[in-house]
């Protein structure tokens, strides 16, 4: 009796190297402008200097965000809050409109990727020469090689994570902390923590991201509909595909019998995530259009039109619709709800953000006494004012209260708070005796700056009068008339 043969399933697929080949041409070079454009952003906005400080910093330690001319407060959260919910409209609507344009062209991962590919380029060589490194055993050659691509791509994950933690720590303490190795436990921590990813991502897990990790492939199709651009092969024009000499290409009869691709597989090969694009639309297409530069390319060689593959719809493809009638359904429903909301919020934020008055007051009434007789007879409650400067000129301010006849502060009503600045402010409050009824009575506190009339701020409080307390003479007068009353 013969062995039964044993099969063996593997459910995880061990990951297959991904070579991507270099190619020229018009998404290539835009891919390239936006690495430039955003990672000029990235590394040096820390170094831009306003009022004497770093123009964007977000100083945990003191609480306060500068932003150019701006500072916010952790009271300000909700304009980080809203600021996130433009981000996510603004994606839904570049993605309704455009796919994903955004992975593909200004992602960071995809932006470190192209980095890293880049110097591994000028270090290991062409597509051709890495799979040759790769395959041959180890020698000086290629333990230079390997050495230099990886010292360099650790050199730019460091600059990269003590860039990010210039956003935090002003980068220029920083640096000189760096050289003399002062640095504190966390700011090492998030530097290399920063770094380390950096190097992880771009250098080995590159297309293992987009296609694993990153949850915007997997819910993307709920922003696709139809009219969606996306990358296209179309299958009408190429197929069936097969290989053709530029010679062989002109006559009608051929053109017919066969389909413009000639299964040169060079879309596949500058593919970054490894995939076929003539299979369809895929999850792991992240949009970035290399395969249309690498088939326009061809395409101009064998003499035949270009847009085999290019950006297209889904019922542009198969309606055959001009480029005209494409952009005609731009503004469908969905764009324009998107839009609308987005324009709406956008406006609503950069509104409040501006209009906004640079100071602000809390005022919290001292629990331990609620409510005390002093002299002649008045009620006094005392409160704990704290005052924040948000501008950053220093200002002088008045403090007043109003609710109840009578009202004033028993304590000095004015003072000087440097900009930026904040500072806890006892006050205490006193009303004439008789006056207000018992129990919480609602005031008001207002805080104007002096020098600047239109920066003020009124907050609500509460001031107690206890039963009975400053009426002495009123209770013993009533008592004195219901006895006469009586008699």
């Amino acid at each position: 009796m013969s062995t039964p043969e044993v099969s063996v399933i593997k459910m995880y697929a061990a990951r297959e190297e991904i070579y991507p080949r270099e190619i020229k041409g018009r998404y290539a070079s835009l891919r390239w402008l936006c690495v430039w454009l955003t990672q000029g952003v990235f590394y040096g906005l820390p170094w831009l200097q306003w009022n004497d400080r770093q123009a964007l910093l977000f100083d945990l330690g003191a609480r306060k965000f500068y932003i150019f001319g701006i500072v916010l407060w952790p009271q300000d959260f909700i304009y980080l809050a809203v600021l996130l919910i433009i981000c996510a409209y603004g994606l839904f609507l570049v993605t309704a409109v455009a796919g994903r344009v955004w992975c593909g062209f200004a992602c960071p991962q995809t932006v470190y990727t192209e980095i890293f590919m880049w110097i591994e380029r000028q270090i290991e060589g062409t597509r051709s020469a890495r799979m040759r490194l790769d395959k041959q055993p180890w020698g000086i050659d290629k333990l230079w090689r390997k050495s230099a691509k990886h010292f360099a791509w650790g050199a730019v994950a460091l600059w990269t994570g003590l860039t990010f933690v210039g956003y935090f720590t002003p980068i220029r303490s920083l640096i000189v902390a760096v050289a003399s190795l002062g640095l504190g436990p966390w700011e090492w921590f998030w530097i290399l923590f920063y770094a380390l990813a950096t190097y992880g991502n771009a250098g080995w897990m590159r297309e293992q991201v987009c296609k694993y990790m990153c949850p915007y492939a997997r819910f993307q199709s709920a922003m696709f509909d139809k009219d969606t651009l996306i990358v296209t092969y179309d299958a009408e024009r190429g197929e069936p595909r097969g290989p053709r000499s530029k010679k062989t290409a002109a006559p009608a009869a051929l053109v017919k019998a066969q389909g413009d691709c000639i299964d040169c597989s060079m879309c596949v090969q500058v593919c970054p995530t490894g995939i076929d694009i003539r299979d369809g639309l895929q999850y792991e297409c992240i949009g970035c259009a290399a395969c249309i530069d690498a088939c326009n390319s061809v395409m101009a060689k064998i003499d035949l039109p270009a847009g085999l593959i290019r950006y297209s719809t889904d019922h542009a493809i198969t309606k055959k619709w001009s480029f005209k009638q494409m952009q005609a359904r731009v503004l469908r429903p969905r764009v324009l709800i998107y839009s609308a909301i987005l324009a709406l919020i956008i406006t609503a934020f950069f509104v409040s953000l501006f209009t906004r008055t640079p100071l602000k007051m809390d005022v919290i009434r001292d629990r331990g006494s609620m409510g005390r007789e002093v002299e002649d007879g008045m009620i006094e409650n005392v409160y704990r004012l704290q005052i924040m400067n948000t501008d950053e000129a220093s200002h002088h301010f008045k403090i007043s209260v109003a609710g109840i006849d009578s009202i004033a502060l028993a304590s000095p009503d004015q003072l000087d708070l440097e900009g930026t600045g904040s500072r806890a402010v006892p006050v205490r409050v006193r009303v004439a005796a008789g006056e207000g009824e018992a129990g919480s009575n609602k005031i008001r506190f207002t805080l104007v700056a002096t020098d600047h009339d239109s920066q003020q701020v009124t907050e609500k409080a509460v001031f107690f009068v206890p039963r009975g307390a400053g009426r002495p003479d009123h209770d013993s007068h009533d008592s004195h008339s219901k006895h006469d009353d009586h008699h």
